[in-house]
């Protein structure tokens, strides 16, 4: 007999012989509604981290509050800005005798006072994203999530450069960047069942827990396993493509991920880091879309025929070719963003959507490439944290804000009982 009216875990999975999926929030683990039931959506923290700052001139909004017309830089926004706050005027100390690439990267999220100094001589301590996951990620599978779009793995730079979470001093939470390797972690699919698809191996059971379900259900769980099939085929398409690069004997041989567009991987990483969020497998996520400095060449298609030094071009703003070049390049990095930002605007949960309840941050640790300074950082930060943030707005902080005091101000929506971070003088009233 169907019983559509019991309750299942919100833990609950489907399952195969090698492989698990953990389920999207569906409306039977809450009774009625998810929203309305005991059993809340919870908030979740994300981070999107893009490397050289910014070109300032095309960054900033023209007025503050509801009322402001988004930059050119910002124009991506424009479908989700209801769903967006732009945050102007917050700040780091930068403490000199230290890479400024490698500092603002790797302290970003830490924003320790400028004398809680790493054995390295960097302001480093425990980053925000972990200070929550410590709390939060006691009910998650995966306490957090570091994910990378850097497909070079030559050591040119330091680890300070390549990742921006920390546990603490010399504790780095290294992040992954094969986005196979990252769904077969997510999903616990065996090394036996690896190259097969996992929904053919859940499917059965799925097919089972349906027969359970009430139309809007079905509905969400058949959008939620199209989307993991969705990943499926463009880690697939991935592989294909390295098989034709393999057979080209092109040396040194590049690995899988290397054969993707910078758009292709940063919204295939983007793509996982939601399933895992929307699944609850974890409640703190950071993806770096490049790293700071590096001295290897990307390529960005669609913007350049050939690939580009993004912090080479940072330091040739003078020159008007190039300073336009900066603004695509930024703009394009702002694109990202924002069709992540959608893509979890169109995943319903409760009464409202998955983006509802995500404090989900796009920014920089250095404002100015050129320049090397940490004031005015470009921070954009999308969702409602359940309603605990106020968004569509542009709020313009005073100046010599710390950016410590927006982390003090997610810590505190994500519900954890603090009253300072870092160098914070305060929270910033968003809700």
């Amino acid at each position: 007999m169907i019983c559509r009216n019991r309750k299942i875990s919100r833990r609950s999975v489907i399952r195969g012989a090698g492989a698990t999926l953990a389920l999207p929030m569906l409306e039977i683990m809450g009774g009625k509604s998810v929203a309305r039931s005991s059993v809340a959506a919870p908030v979740r923290a994300a981070f999107f981290y893009v490397p050289n700052g910014v070109v300032q001139r095309s960054w900033h909004p023209d007025a503050t509050g509801r009322n402001f017309q988004l930059s050119p830089t910002l124009k991506p926004l424009e479908p989700v800005r209801e769903k967006v706050t732009i945050l102007t005027n917050l700040d780091r100390v930068k403490v000199a005798g230290t890479d400024g690439h490698a500092q603002a990267g790797a302290c970003w999220l830490s924003s320790a006072a400028p004398d809680e100094l790493s054995p390295a001589g960097y302001p480093l301590k425990k980053t925000i994203d972990q200070i929550i996951a410590a709390e939060v990620g006691k009910q998650t599978a995966f306490r957090s999530l570091e994910l990378s779009c850097n497909p070079y793995e030559d050591n040119r730079e330091s680890i300070y450069f390549d990742n921006i979470s920390w546990y603490g001093h010399g504790h780095v939470a290294r992040s992954l960047r094969d986005p196979k390797e990252v769904f077969n972690r997510l999903f616990s699919v065996k090394d036996h069942v690896a190259n097969k698809s996992v929904l053919d191996v859940v499917l059965d059971d799925a097919r089972s827990l349906e027969q359970e379900l009430g139309r809007g259900d079905r509905d969400k769980l058949g959008e939620y396993l199209e989307s993991v099939r969705t990943v499926e085929k463009q880690i697939e398409r991935v592989a294909q493509r390295q098989n034709e690069i393999d057979g080209l004997k092109i040396a040194p041989p590049v690995k899988p991920w290397q054969a993707m567009s910078r758009s292709e991987f940063i919204q295939v990483m983007g793509d996982l880091m939601i399933l895992a969020l929307r699944c609850d497998l974890t409640r703190v996520a950071t993806v770096m879309s490049s790293p700071e400095r590096w001295g290897s060449p990307l390529t960005v298609h669609g913007l350049f025929n050939k690939p580009v030094d993004h912090h080479g071009m940072t330091h040739g703003q003078g020159n008007a070719r190039v300073r336009s070049e900066l603004e695509s390049l930024d703009r394009f990095h702002v694109e990202q963003f924002a069709a992540l930002v959608a893509k979890m605007d169109k995943v319903e949960e409760g009464e409202g959507t998955l983006l509802d309840n995500m404090i989900f941050t796009f920014g920089s640790g250095i404002s100015d490439g050129s320049l090397h300074v940490y004031t005015d950082l470009p921070t954009v930060v999308a969702g409602r944290a359940g309603g605990a943030l106020d968004a569509g707005r542009h709020v313009k902080s005073a100046q010599g804000t710390p950016i410590a005091n927006l982390w003090l101000s997610m810590a505190q929506m994500m519900g954890l009982g603090l009253d300072r971070i870092g160098d914070s003088t305060g929270n910033l009233k968003l809700g």
